[in-house]
């Protein structure tokens, strides 16, 4: 067993990843990144709304709509209270202290057929759910639904926007086939349409935003009370990886600066406002400090030449949910039929075939689950999912603990990776001043030190099941998040700490404190 385990540690050698590389990783990323947001035209990527929006006193009020999954939005503002008229609607359940109430939510997954539809069909099928939750509406509060709806959107892509109601879809991936260059409002009204009878009112296209920024739009709503704990980016990692972060204009190329920036405050207009930019930072452009420092190994190539876009997304590869349930059977399927000679025909079936072993049961597998009572243990997990097609080979001891070693090894360079570009991003958009990768100092002030008096905390409003869920991504990346911060930075004093807050849901709520902020703002002005 000594001689196997020594052997397994040299076999995943190349997915070792320690504190020194990826504080260079960090460095070298935020190079990377300051360049693309000056350069790139599919990453860094722009919504028009001010950091005046995103950290608004919380005083808006109003509601709004998402497409993903659609339901009505009620913003409480700083002082949360009882919704119509001194009563909990009923059958809702609502936190104390919450400022976001969610009214007649429903869910639709969307299936491969959608997926592979053409436009038309798969808006018209969005528009259908939109109708049947405003017609929920109209019956729960009727008279009280006239006028124009505002409706916020919420969507999982790249997307070009030139004002906060319109946007322009980019190559989607994911196994859409919807081509990039769609109007994505007009698309989306167009399904509204074709579905509502002439008794429903109308929506209007108030606010779209990318997935990731409606997570960073809902976590500063919620938490941005306390200035010296701020919210400052928004992370998602869950079957993709994506993240947002407020950037001064200037630091975006001309060509990408919005035409209207919607602010709450009209004198911003005219200055270097921040505002929220879409980083797509998985992109191949970002790709650069991954090959330098000989990150991407053999395993990676094969999966990436497996893909839809071969190439496309090395990061999210090697960080999402989508992905590394199939890179960890490449690995184990390379040990077990190179190093332990097993012959490909004594495995079970799922290990041979292109996504037999899912992301979930991958980072569910562990021996902490057998000390829990009923539980099974590793080898009765294997054998109940990944069952063999005969006598002549079966799980043991020895391979379940290869197959977790594995797995724990897939996850903690995942969440050293994903470390590293919070880091990156972060002084990218001069949240902090990382030294470059050449010793200087990225912010030109000759010295590292870091003076922050007013902020104790930068907060990472994170959501997504992989990094919930996936062995403890979790706590190894909020690990490697403070040993990186320590090893720029030492022990000085004044120094925040990156920290990791969960903001779940942000999807559907961002879209819709978006929606009513803008609606307020609008009627207020």
């Amino acid at each position: 067993m000594a001689t196997m385990r020594e052997t397994l540690d040299d076999f995943l050698a190349k997915l070792r990843v320690d504190v020194p590389t990826l504080h260079s990783l960090a460095k070298k990323f935020s190079s990377t990144y300051t360049f693309l947001a000056a350069q790139a035209q599919d990453q860094f990527l722009p919504t028009p709304i001010s950091d005046s929006v995103l950290r608004s006193s919380g005083e808006a009020k109003g509601s709004g709509g998402t497409n993903l999954r659609v339901g009505f939005i009620e913003l409480l503002g700083n002082k949360p209270e009882r919704a119509k008229n001194g009563s909990l609607v009923t059958g809702l359940s609502v936190e104390d202290g919450s400022r976001v109430v969610r009214h007649l939510e429903k869910s639709w997954p969307i299936g491969e057929q959608l997926k592979q539809d053409k436009a038309e069909d798969l808006f018209e099928w969005i528009g259908k759910c939109i109708a049947e939750v405003v017609r929920d509406g109209c019956k729960k509060w009727r008279g009280e639904m006239q006028g124009t709806i505002p409706l916020g959107v919420t969507f999982s892509f790249p997307m070009v926007q030139h004002t906060l109601s319109d946007a322009t879809l980019m190559a989607m991936g994911k196994g859409f086939a919807i081509t990039s260059k769609l109007d994505l409002g007009k698309q989306l009204w167009l399904g509204y349409e074709s579905a509502r009878s002439p008794k429903l009112p109308d929506i209007e296209m108030t606010a779209i935003a990318n997935d990731t920024v409606s997570t960073l739009i809902s976590f500063t709503y919620q938490y941005g009370g306390n200035p010296r704990h701020r919210p400052a980016m928004g992370l998602i990692v869950g079957t993709g990886c994506n993240a947002t972060i407020p950037m001064a204009l200037h630091k975006l190329h001309s060509s990408k600066r919005p035409t209207k920036v919607k602010v709450l405050d009209g004198s911003e207009e005219g200055k270097d406002l921040k505002i929220a930019v879409n980083t797509e930072w998985t992109i191949k452009g970002a790709a650069g400090p991954l090959h330098e420092l000989g990150l991407i190994t053999s395993w990676d190539d094969i999966l990436s030449g497996e893909c839809e876009i071969p190439g496309f997304q090395p990061f999210e590869f090697m960080t999402a949910g989508r992905y590394l349930g199939e890179l960890g059977r490449i690995i184990i399927l390379d040990y077990f039929t190179t190093h332990l000679q097993i012959p490909t025909s004594h495995l079970p079936p799922a290990l041979t075939q292109r996504h037999g072993l899912t992301t979930s049961f991958l980072g569910n597998l562990g021996p902490h689950l057998a000390k829990k009572k009923n539980e099974p243990s590793m080898v009765k997990q294997l054998q109940a999912e990944l069952p063999p097609p005969g006598l002549s080979w079966g799980w043991t001891e020895e391979t379940a603990a290869i197959v977790y070693a594995i797995a724990k090894a897939v996850e903690i360079r995942a969440s050293g990776l994903a470390a590293a570009a919070i880091i990156g991003l972060l002084s990218c958009a001069d949240e902090i001043h990382l030294s470059s990768p050449l010793g200087e100092v990225a912010n030109g002030n000759g010295s590292s030190e870091f003076k922050t008096p007013d902020v104790d905390e930068l907060l990472v409003g994170y959501t997504g099941g992989c990094i919930v869920h996936f062995q403890d991504y979790l706590e190894d990346c909020q690990d490697f998040l403070d040993e990186i911060m320590t090893a720029e930075f030492g022990d000085e004093d004044g120094v925040p700490r990156v920290v990791l807050q969960p903001c779940h849901d942000g999807g559907i709520i961002g879209a819709g404190i978006l929606a009513g902020t803008v609606q307020n703002a609008t009627h207020d002005a």
